[in-house]
């Protein structure tokens, strides 16, 4: 599973140019769910997400988490995340789990911060989206659950 993760003073997702989530404060979330994806992958990228300590405190380091802040999620499908561009010049997707295990495994990411009492706004699945935010910082962290990288 791989992750974009953006720190925002807003984003919001619009499906047809009708808005259908929004948040201020907190964390913009692509989510990629490869073929080889398991639970393990939704745990581990789950708590990168809500205790990755990339908020500014009182002192101006990044100590504190979502929750510290009480911030919200915007989590946004991207199954382009697995897009591999090293032959070619089109991007191949092979590695991109199917849809139906995507979709699966997004509800579930989306239920457990919900669950877990985070303010949370998403995109549609499989829709085409236009999403907007300002990224604050900026400060864009890479995250995957193999941890290629």
């Amino acid at each position: 599973m791989r992750a974009v993760l953006q720190r925002v003073t807003e984003s919001t997702v619009s499906v047809n140019r009708q808005v259908i989530g929004h948040i201020e404060n907190g964390l913009l979330l692509y989510l990629g769910v490869g073929s080889e994806d398991t639970a393990a992958d939704l745990n581990y990228i789950a708590g990168k997400v809500i205790n990755l300590r990339i908020f500014e405190d009182e002192a101006g380091k990044m100590n504190l988490s979502l929750s510290d802040v009480n911030g919200a999620i915007m989590v946004i499908s991207q199954f382009t995340l697995f897009g591999d561009t090293r032959r070619g010049r089109r991007p191949s997707y092979t590695k991109a789990a199917a849809p139906e295990k995507a979709d699966h495994y997004y509800q579930l990411l989306l239920s457990r911060l919900k669950a877990e009492g985070y303010k949370v706004a998403a995109g549609q699945f499989g829709a085409k989206m236009a999403v907007s935010y300002i990224n604050d910082g900026p400060v864009t962290i890479l995250i995957d659950s193999k941890k290629v990288f």
